[in-house]
């Protein structure tokens, strides 16, 4: 007898509701493990939030929208972390959405719900969850314009012309890797005569003069900046270096894949016997230039992305493995013909549930282990909140001024920047990156300076302590954190910069 599951015959009667559902949940999932485990922000969310409180037109990590979004909804939430978080979740909804109404135009509602699934696992474990900045916040951008590049080529619908130019100067308002994204899509479209014929319309040029207006801000702080377009080129005996930093992404962009092979192993139909009563999931034929479009940007944005990467020696493939792998899932749907066959229902569930669960349980682990185990810290279990309000309390007590800078340690002081009354960061290791604040200035309106303490004593280290000469250090603090296990008391030494004239 014949079993079809109920999430099967939701995926065939109501697609968009199994959309909805999975990536809202996965959306709650991530709110969950923020409220519950995280006391300070992950990875670099407190740089961002400081750098966006100033609202400077650029800085050294690139564009600055997705800095001045992360302030706004900081604000909005009252000082409180879960805006951005929140909004980080909000650019993952709107990612999966945009890429569902895409797969749909190219391979019906039906499989379109299978490519926004496998496409969830390729990002459980490439893509940050909670961390927004500017490599989440260009997940939406690309996806809309992919579907709106989607719809302008393939669709020949040239309404499609003014969100597509809002989009594109969005995204270079967001990331430094914009301008090799929309080479991208301009690649793709001079490769086409349907692409080719759509350039030369006189909409192009209007979409252009959109573009121009958006980028115009960022484009004369780069030149004012004297920021370099790109970095220089290898010499030729690095070359080989790089080639192997090249491939080491590649890998780790297969890696992050691996879920979709994984899925499709446990539906494969090498070792099933029942194969003609597993449920079908149909379309209608794809169009042969749909199915160009879809592998040219699964593949082109990987291997390219990686081969830049590697010449520059960047850190990441460019825009992000969100950016890169975003049409793994339905490239694959795409290659699976026009019958796909879901096997093992169950298995496959469950199979499915724990990749996307895994990341969430490894933060747990992490969490809540690690400090009994290695001993290591968990930089999302610093006391954020209560560190902020120490300093800003104790400052206002001993000048009856607001504290308005704070420098030293970055992590510390990056964090303490977060604090209610949002002090100016001043990074003195680094002071290209806080320009608005330097040695003299923060001197002459004052702050708290603050350093790991390894003792009682509270001494400052030798590079703060010849920044900042005559420093007297206070009683260092002792906060405790999520969990302590086995590492020691974490112990913040302090002292205060009087502002002049107080």
């Amino acid at each position: 007898m014949r079993f079809t599951s109920l999430v099967i015959e939701l995926i065939r009667a109501r697609p968009r509701l199994v959309v909805w559902l999975v990536v809202v949940l996965q959306a709650i999932l991530w709110l969950l493990v923020s409220f519950i485990l995280y006391r300070s922000p992950p990875g670099d969310l407190a740089t961002v939030l400081a750098l966006g409180r100033e609202y400077r037109v650029g800085t050294d990590l690139g564009p600055p929208l997705a800095f001045w979004l992360a302030d706004i909804a900081f604000r909005a939430a009252g000082n409180h972390m879960f805006g951005v978080y929140l909004l980080a979740q909000l650019c993952s909804i709107a990612t999966f959405w945009t890429l569902y109404v895409l797969a749909r135009a190219t391979v019906g509602g039906q499989q379109a719900v299978l490519a926004v699934l496998l496409t969830m696992t390729v990002f459980a474990f490439s893509a940050p969850g909670l961390e927004f900045g500017p490599l989440v916040l260009a997940r939406p951008l690309w996806a809309l314009l992919l579907l709106h590049s989607w719809q302008l080529i393939g669709q020949n619908r040239r309404n499609a012309w003014f969100a597509w130019s809002i989009e594109a100067g969005l995204l270079l308002l967001t990331t430094s890797s914009a301008i090799a994204l929309l080479a991208f899509v301009v690649g793709f479209a001079l490769a086409t005569s349907r692409g080719r014929r759509i350039l030369m319309s006189f909409d192009a040029l209007f979409a252009l003069l959109v573009i121009a207006v958006l980028a115009l801000p960022y484009l004369i702080w780069l030149v004012r900046a004297g920021a370099p377009v790109l970095p220089h080129l290898p010499s030729v005996a690095d070359l080989s270096g790089r080639a192997v930093h090249g491939v080491e992404l590649l890998g780790g962009l297969l890696l992050a894949a691996l879920g979709v092979a994984i899925v499709s192993a446990f539906n494969s139909g090498w070792f099933d016997r029942t194969q003609d009563e597993a449920p079908v999931i149909f379309r209608p034929p794809v169009d042969p230039a749909a199915r160009d479009f879809v592998y040219f940007f699964a593949f082109a944005p990987a291997l390219f992305g990686c081969l830049i990467s590697g010449l520059y020696g960047l850190d990441r493939v460019v825009g992000g493995a969100g950016i890169a792998l975003l049409l793994s899932g339905l490239a694959a749907i795409v290659a699976c013909g026009d019958l796909i066959h879901l096997r093992r229902q169950r298995t496959l569930r469950t199979v499915w549930a724990l990749v996307i669960l895994a990341p969430a349980l490894a933060v747990v682990v992490a969490s809540l282990f690690i400090p009994w185990t290695i001993g290591g810290e968990v930089k999302t279990s610093l006391p954020a909140a209560a560190i902020g309000k120490f300093f800003d309390d104790s400052f206002e007590r001993r000048t009856n001024h607001r504290l308005s800078a704070v420098s030293g340690d970055t992590q510390l002081a990056t964090l303490i920047s977060l604090s209610p009354a949002r002090p100016h960061l001043f990074l003195t290791a680094m002071p290209q990156r806080t320009p608005w604040l330097n040695l003299d200035k923060f001197n002459q309106t004052g702050g708290v300076v603050v350093w790991r303490a390894s003792n009682t004593d509270g001494t400052p280290p030798p590079d703060i302590a010849r920044l900042f000469p005559g420093l007297v250090p206070e009683v260092p603090q002792v906060f405790d954190q999520l969990v302590n296990g086995r590492q020691p008391l974490l112990r913040v030494g302090w002292a205060i910069v009087r502002p002049k004239g107080s």
